[in-house]
Formats: structure tokens, C-alpha cells, sequence
């Protein structure tokens, strides 16, 4: 009884703690006063959710594309190649097989701060600053290590008894990969392209230092450039806009953890 009571109240406290930032936020967004939740009378609105919308100089809608369309872009393309190098590693032996994976984990551990300079300079050099593709890439470069890892482990699962008799079938290589083998792995591929999706998404970074202004910049970036029009901070425009930033990742967790979870946990139990 008490340790189910401990396990009750520590979640409770958890909860709380996690959620009222969130909570903050959200009545902020309803209404005028910052100090919303110290008011004596709370006025509840949507004016800051219009004027977020309808409001040209903001640009959320150009912010929110370019987030949705810069992340789905990375998304897809390290799922692809993630995808094809977990195969290929679970599979064949050739010359540094396991050192290989150890290495692009190792070198996704240095800090982002120290390749944006150089970044710059290559981008800036091949006119592609403020564009989609400046983003594109380092995201596929940040997020590579990790999807191959939750690859790797899904792929090393699945007995190589399949592959060998989809080729003694007579199919291909490439045929048993995607017919056979694809299909098995699929919730660990959908897993580590959700959490793909979720990191650039949130991404800052390299959306500051790369992008100018909103026809390339994310939402991040976005919303830390919001200004009132004699330099104060518009609170409830702010507050409403991260609120329509962040209820989709939200609904994407929570639809999908499940997915997730076994992505994350089931290679690592059984791999």
C-alpha cells in the first residue's frame, strides 16, 4: 500500500511539474495579461490565436511550412538511407562492419556549435543560405546515428533464414529487402522517422545561423523573433503561436508512442 501510494504521488508531483509550464502557456495564450494566472478576474479570449493567424508581419504560416517541409524532407531521406545502411550492416560482412556504426555515433556527439561556422562559410560560398536545403542536410547529418541504431536493432531481429529463402526463391537482394524484410522492420522504420521528424522540427540551431528571414526559417526561430511594434515582447501572440507549434507534436507522441517505445525498446531487449 504505501509503496503504491509513493508511486501515486511521485507521478502526481512528476505530472505537475511537467505540465505546468505547458498550463502557463496555455492561459497566457487565452488572454492579454502575462500575469494571467495571478489576475483576480481572467478574462479568457481568442484574439492573440487571430491575430497570430491573420497577421501578415508575423509570417506563422511561412514558419510553419517551412518547419513541416524542411522536417519531412530530412525525414525521409535519412528513414531511406538509415534504412538501407541497418540493412546492409545487419547482413553482409565486409571491412569495418562494427566499427563503422561506432564511428558515425561518435562523431554525432560533437556539439553543433562547433561545425555551424563552417557550415556558414560552405553554404554561404554555394548560395544556398536561406533556403531548404540548408537545413536539409545538417538535419540529415544530426539525425543519421540515430535511426540507423534503431535500424540496426530491428533489422538484427529478424532471423537471416528469411533472407535465404527469399533468395533460393529466386527473388533478389533488393527484392527480399523490400518485400520480405521491410515489412518486419516497419515499426522500428516508422519509429525513427517519428523521432527524426520531432528533433527537426525542433531544431534551432542551425535554423538561426543558416536562414535570414521567414521564407526559410522554422518555427523555433520563428517565434524567438516575435516583437511588438516599439520592441516589446507580445506575450499572448507568443504564447498562442507555441501553442499551435506544439500541439501537433504533442498529438503525434500521443498517437504514436506505442511505436516509439517499441522502436526504442524492443531492439535494445532483444538485439
Amino acid at each position: 500500500m504505501r509503496r503504491k501510494l509513493a508511486i501515486i504521488m511521485g507521478s502526481g508531483a512528476t505530472l505537475c511539474f511537467v505540465l505546468t509550464p505547458f498550463l502557463w502557456m496555455f492561459v497566457v495564450s487565452l488572454s492579454t495579461d502575462p500575469r494571467a494566472l495571478f489576475a483576480e478576474e481572467l478574462n479568457l479570449t481568442l484574439t492573440n490565436y487571430r491575430e497570430v493567424l491573420s497577421s501578415r508581419s508575423l509570417h506563422f504560416g511561412s514558419y510553419c511550412l517551412n518547419s513541416i517541409g524542411i522536417s519531412l524532407g530530412a525525414s525521409v531521406i535519412v528513414t531511406v538511407v538509415a534504412s538501407l545502411a541497418g540493412y546492409a550492416v545487419s547482413r553482409f560482412s565486409f571491412p569495418g562492419r562494427i566499427s563503422l556504426p561506432l564511428i558515425i555515433l561518435a562523431l554525432s556527439m560533437f556539439p553543433q556549435i562547433c561545425i555551424v561556422g563552417y557550415l556558414y562559410q560552405i553554404f554561404s560560398t554555394a548560395g544556398l543560405i536561406n533556403t531548404w536545403i540548408a537545413l536539409i542536410l545538417p538535419y540529415c547529418a544530426m539525425t543519421i546515428p540515430l535511426s540507423l541504431w534503431i535500424n540496426m536493432s530491428y533489422f538484427a531481429q529478424i532471423p537471416r533464414d528469411l533472407d535465404k529463402a527469399g533468395l533460393i526463391d529466386g527473388a533478389g537482394r533488393l527484392a527480399v529487402f523490400v518485400h520480405i524484410i521491410l515489412p518486419l522492420a516497419l515499426p522500428g522504420i516508422f519509429s525513427s522517422f517519428l523521432l527524426v521528424f520531432i528533433t527537426c522540427f525542433n531544431e534551432f540551431l542551425f535554423a538561426l545561423m543558416l536562414t535570414i528571414d521567414y521564407h526559410a526559417q522554422t518555427i523555433p526561430v520563428g517565434l524567438a523573433s516575435f516583437e511588438g511594434l516599439h520592441g516589446e515582447v507580445p506575450w499572448g501572440n507568443l504564447m498562442a503561436a507555441s501553442t499551435m507549434a506544439a500541439l501537433p507534436l504533442v498529438v503525434l507522441a500521443l498517437v504514436f508512442q506505442r511505436y516509439i517505445i517499441n522502436g526504442l525498446t524492443a531492439g535494445a531487449l532483444k538485439g
